[in-house]
């Protein structure tokens, strides 16, 4: 019997790369949606289906998939757009391909969500897919509009929302965090006691895999999350433990960094770094997932396989 086949999205994006490397040792073959013509690595196939938003030749794309992995989208980084932009690619082509999907006869719809779907950059308490979904900002909505159209859908379908996903090739917040642990400078983060939960792209690419084999219909979203919260000066110290450096944090009061990222208008910044956001993954472990990962050892092997500027002391 042939292994099941997937169709990925995105797959040139920083998930969606480490999916097509990965999926195949988890006994899977791939086919790549392409936006035009690409080299793909042996073992996967290709089709091309143009602009997400606009995609044509859908029919024979989808043709014998078993299961489709949709990791394309406009991501949350690309601030300024309008929200008819993430209204457009993140939800509307999202429910397009997935009412293809169900024509073509996938068993399986797996869309990549996001923990932004559910709260803002900051939230009270634990989150859990129990509560009430309250996004704050476009990108966000988009989101949770995309999972409410696949819930309208006749297929099996599963949303992943996860938090903050860090790995080799991570941009954004996690890259500047990583290039501050490999400063020579001591860092003035060590009073920051909040917790933010991660989630490692192996871990992810675990929860990914669950959700697949899952037996019997899921028609539902899971918070994906590495078990344990981590502060922020507990993060740096990971990441220079992993360039066999101490974690050299100064606890500077958090009153202090406020200030002066208030005066440097970077406000916004601030709140997002010593802000509180932890998720539960316990009903994606419920159903099986088991992190390969710890967050610590996750950290230390990125920082060790980015190690450290040419320049660093």
């Amino acid at each position: 019997m042939n292994a099941p086949l997937i169709a990925l999205t995105g797959a040139t994006g920083f998930i969606g790369r480490h999916l097509l490397a990965e999926l195949p040792k988890r006994g899977f073959r791939v086919r790549v949606l392409l936006r035009r013509p690409s080299e793909v690595p042996a073992g996967a196939s290709s089709a091309v289906i143009g602009d997400i938003a606009s995609p044509h030749n859908m029919a024979a794309a989808l043709r014998d998939v078993d299961m489709v992995i949709h990791s394309a989208g406009l991501a949350h980084a690309m601030s300024g757009r309008p929200e008819d932009d993430y209204r457009t690619i993140n939800t509307e082509a999202t429910i397009r391909l997935a009412q293809a999907a169900e024509r073509a006869g996938v068993k399986r719809f797996v869309f990549l969500s996001s923990i932004r779907a559910q709260t803002g950059p900051v939230a009270e308490g634990i989150l859990t897919e129990a509560q009430e979904p309250q996004p704050t900002d476009p990108y966000g909505r988009s989101k949770l509009e995309a999972e409410r159209g696949l819930g309208a859908l006749g297929l099996d379908w599963t949303a992943l929302r996860p938090v903050l996903v860090y790995g080799p090739g991570v941009k954004g917040n996690m890259a500047a965090l990583l290039a501050l642990a490999q400063s020579p400078w001591p860092l003035p983060l060590g009073g920051l006691s909040a917790k933010r939960s991660l989630l490692s792209l192996d871990n992810l690419t675990a929860a990914i895999d669950t959700v697949l084999k899952a037996q019997g219909p899921l028609r539902r979203p899971f918070i994906a999350a590495d078990p344990e919260p981590i502060s922020i000066p507990e993060i740096v110290t990971a990441l220079r433990h992993g360039l066999g450096r101490g974690p050299g944090l100064i606890p500077v009061p958090s009153f202090v960094l406020k200030g002066a990222a208030a005066l440097a208008g970077k406000a916004e910044a601030y709140e997002r770094l010593a802000g509180s956001l932890v998720a539960s993954p316990q009903a994606l472990k419920d159903l099986g997932w088991q992190p390969v990962s710890s967050t610590r050892d996750a950290l230390a092997a990125l920082a060790r396989q980015a190690g450290a500027p040419a320049s660093g002391a």
